[in-house]
């Protein structure tokens, strides 16, 4: 067993924190590795692991106001011990698609940008931090996208400044994941602010899970 392993077996082994599921975010900037790692963790967690990205929920016109869907589509009926199902949005065609269903598996994992925002907090089971700068993160994924989509970076960095202002989430984090030339390195949180929710504190300023 890997060190990616150990520590999904202590996420599973956490208290339920919406009804009967264990919501697991990946918050970061854009571009800071978000997805290739959740993906990795749910692997770890198990292959009845679920992975939310939270682009299917933004579009064009909400990058960042999508809370109400968050709740309506997937927070209440996971509460309630049912499977979710939410309306992505596809940002080629600028429409939101047909229903796709997320199982209340044990474990979901939620990532994308603001994933540990306020109102989704008390939800979560834990919040994990890609801990790389956003410049760095911004400059990665300029770079992922090409020359076409500059314009759409300009603005995204912007309302991602924006958001991370009034609403940040790395303060509240359990833990930050950095990644390494192999695998990830898992960080002590920033503070204690980020269990005081969750009633799991440590010593060391990891949860006990961790």
């Amino acid at each position: 067993m890997d060190d990616l392993d150990r520590r999904a077996a202590r996420l599973r082994a956490l208290p339920p924190s919406c009804g009967p599921a264990r919501l697991v975010a990946v918050d970061g900037h854009a571009g800071s590795g978000k997805s290739t790692f959740a993906g990795r963790l749910a692997l770890a967690l198990g292959e009845d692991v679920p992975v939310l990205h939270l682009d299917d929920l933004a579009s064009h016109a909400e990058s960042f106001d999508w809370t109400g869907r968050m709740l309506r589509q997937v927070i209440e009926p996971l509460t309630q011990g049912r499977d979710a199902a939410y309306t992505p949005y596809d940002w080629n065609l600028r429409r939101f698609l047909a229903p796709r269903p997320l199982p209340a598996a044990a474990v979901v994992v939620v990532e994308g940008v603001g994933a540990g925002r306020r109102a989704l907090r008390p939800y979560l089971a834990a919040l994990l931090w890609m801990d790389r700068g956003a410049e760095e993160s911004w400059a990665r994924g300029r770079a992922r996208d090409g020359a076409a989509l500059s314009g759409f970076w300009d603005g995204w960095t912007a309302a991602e400044t924006r958001h991370f202002s009034s609403d940040p989430s790395r303060p509240f984090a359990d833990a930050l994941i950095r990644e390494c030339s192999e695998g990830y390195e898992w960080l002590p949180a920033p503070g204690e602010t980020a269990c005081a929710h969750r009633s799991f504190t440590h010593s060391d300023g990891f949860p006990p899970a961790y």
